[in-house]
């Protein structure tokens, strides 16, 4: 297994986010890399969704993945184990990801070869909601035991990203989670969003999802 990369990126705020956002998709359409960026709230189960697509499309494409943290690199590890290409990134105490950070991430990772890359945000429903990275789509995970209430609490993100994973179903006997209360809230702020009920766990409803990105990295030209 080849050695882990950390790397620390830096905020540049001479550079428009809009612009570098733009120009970022643009070359990797061009060079036929998809980009997915993935946002929750600490303890959701991000990195364990990731690991779990890994696996299942790793004979298929080609995957890299950015984990951006705080600090530490048990994610990246964690990745690159599933047989993921993988770059850690350190945000020197920011909350989120913006264009210009994610464009060094990419630069660093060298994705040139690679059909799908997951990046994986700062675990936080605030912050990296009100930053486009560049990514081709925006994706939430929830998981049950944070409330089916979220989208009342946050209603940026939930209003912005283009799927939402409701991750942990296994559990939501033990919760007061009711999934059509959510998605009538979810659908209040976003109608046209994609919702894929899962268990990063034990495998419930991933096959949708990962026909999702099946078709999504297809059409990524």
């Amino acid at each position: 297994m080849d050695e882990l990369k950390v790397f620390t990126i830096k905020k540049n705020i001479q550079e428009d986010n809009a612009k570098v956002a733009e120009i970022t998709r643009s070359q990797l359409r061009k060079q036929g890399t998809y980009l997915v960026n993935i946002m929750s709230s600490p303890g959701s189960g991000k990195t364990s969704t990731i690991v779990r697509t890994i696996k299942a499309l790793k004979d298929e494409m080609k995957i890299g993945v950015m984990e951006a943290d705080i600090d530490s690199d048990v994610d990246a590890k964690a990745v690159q184990e599933a047989g993921a290409k993988a770059i850690q990134l350190h945000t020197g105490g920011m909350c989120h990801l913006d264009a210009t950070m994610t464009r060094q991430g990419i630069e660093e990772l060298g994705v040139e070869e690679l059909d799908l890359v997951f990046l994986e945000n700062i675990g936080n429903l605030i912050c990296p909601a009100g930053y486009d990275t560049g990514a081709m789509k925006n994706v939430a995970i929830l998981s049950v035991p944070e409330g089916d209430d979220k989208p009342l609490k946050y209603p940026k993100i939930f209003g912005k990203v283009d799927v939402l994973i409701v991750n942990k179903i296994d559990a939501i006997e033990h919760f007061d989670f009711r999934m059509d209360l959510l998605e009538e809230r979810v659908r209040r702020l976003n109608e046209d969003i994609i919702i894929f009920p899962i268990s990063a766990k034990t495998g419930e409803g991933l096959d949708e999802w990962l026909n999702w990105i099946r078709k999504e990295v297809r059409k990524r030209g």
